[in-house]
């Protein structure tokens, strides 16, 4: 396969050491520019840049995805029909193949998910952490409906990413409704005062801002407009509810 440089050299940072670099050195092992004696990657540990990148991000999706599919033990074409969509509207056309050729080599791989996870856990900011859980739902959610085993090893890899119940709680809402789901999403309680849900709407408005994740590009800040929509129309459920002003 043929990842462009653009992509590869400009646009990965971190991903290319750890057990991350592993996988795309097996994946990208037909490239012979940038690699070490060994067939893998040369990385410089601790010369991480302060923010995760775009190319970062796509590739520990990628990744983190394909666990989450393979998690229900079947793996159909439809769902790998609905990666390509995301894709799609994410990247050009040749980006999207390039990328669908080293998720397909990811999928044939074997990998430490918990290893994996703490890579990306030391390397990768809080709010894009809570993106990938973001997308991971809504891609598992892509047929209409989230298996429990897909449930599960999302929750797992949150744990492995350190993100905390009240996140993961208030994202799983976002994609499976409850009774509770508009408080679930604020994290805050149904007996909570007014003030209190001011005060959590406020909270979760800035820690879901797509400001939060704009160094993942354009595309991807786009994409994370859905929690914050998500947020605010909880916001309006509870106060139409109580009839707050």
């Amino acid at each position: 396969m043929n990842i462009s440089k653009k992509w590869l050299w400009g646009g990965f940072g971190w991903v290319l050491g750890g057990p991350i670099g592993g996988i795309l050195g097996y994946a990208l092992g037909s490239m012979s520019e940038g690699q070490s004696a060994h067939g893998g990657y040369e990385y410089q540990s601790g010369r991480q840049p302060p923010n995760t990148q775009a190319g970062d991000f796509i590739v520990s999706l990628l990744v983190l995805l394909a666990a989450v599919l393979k998690a229900d033990k079947k793996l159909l074409k439809s769902e790998l029909n609905y990666v390509k969509q995301f894709l799609r509207n994410q990247f050009t056309a040749q980006q999207v193949q390039e990328f669908m050729n080293l998720f397909k080599d990811i999928l044939d791989q074997d990998y430490p998910l918990r290893d994996v996870c703490r890579q990306i856990q030391r390397s990768m900011d809080h709010p894009s952490r809570l993106e990938l859980i973001h997308v991971l739902f809504g891609l598992s959610k892509a047929d209409g409906q989230i298996h429990l085993a897909e449930i599960e090893i999302i929750n797992r890899i949150a744990k492995y990413l350190n993100v905390n119940e009240k996140d993961f709680a208030s994202i799983k809402a976002m994609f499976i409704g409850n009774v509770n789901g508009a408080y679930t999403i604020l994290e805050i309680s149904q007996d909570a005062p007014d003030a209190d849900v001011k005060k959590a709407y406020r909270k979760m408005a800035t820690k879901y801002h797509p400001d939060k994740v704009g160094h993942l590009g354009h595309e991807l800040k786009n994409l994370a407009e859905d929690k914050f929509k998500a947020v605010n129309d909880a916001y309006q459920t509870i106060k139409k509810e109580r009839g707050m002003k």
